[in-house]
């Protein structure tokens, strides 16, 4: 059941997906018209999912789940982790690699592998202050709160001294 992401408590879970790249204002329409066909038909043991998305920054897809209704079973999560590997097939991005970070350069969002993030915070390319994203956020709230961060605040810091 597809409801704005706005209306869904703090508490609702959180899935993260970052591309490599950013997204099209057309590839965006098509992305998002496939999320409220999947999360409108998004179901545990044939039970509704009160879901929601959002695409930020034309880079992140962030879907959230109303736990308070129903929780995501692991046939669920493996249905929107098929969906979320279709996407970076028809778009050919990826999405699912966790060994990359995203952080602000000015206004624009920088995509690093892991390793070049480490040597650039050893060549003080980045510092406790740049701002990163913190996809490993649990909930609407932490994502509200802790997800745009200065990697001071952030699992990135153990990089910067």
């Amino acid at each position: 059941m597809l409801v704005d992401f706005d209306t869904l408590p703090d508490e609702s879970r959180v899935w993260i997906y970052q591309a490599n790249r950013s997204f099209t204002e057309e590839e965006i329409a098509e992305i998002e018209s496939k999320l409220n066909t999947f999360i409108e038909a998004w179901t545990a043991h044939g039970k509704d999912l009160q879901s929601g998305y959002k695409v930020v920054y034309k880079r992140f897809i962030v879907i959230a789940l109303n736990q308070n209704l129903n929780n995501a079973t692991g046939c669920s999560i493996d249905a929107s982790v098929r969906f979320i590997q279709q996407l970076e097939q028809d778009y050919n991005v990826d999405l699912m690699d966790k060994m990359n970070v995203s952080y602000k350069q000015g206004e624009f969002i920088a995509y690093k592998p892991l390793l070049d993030f480490k040597k650039m915070a050893k060549q003080k390319a980045v510092s406790k202050n740049t701002i990163v994203f913190n996809n490993l956020v649990n909930n609407i709230a932490e994502f509200k709160d802790n997800w745009e961060v200065p990697a001071s605040e952030s699992w990135h810091s153990r990089f910067i001294k």
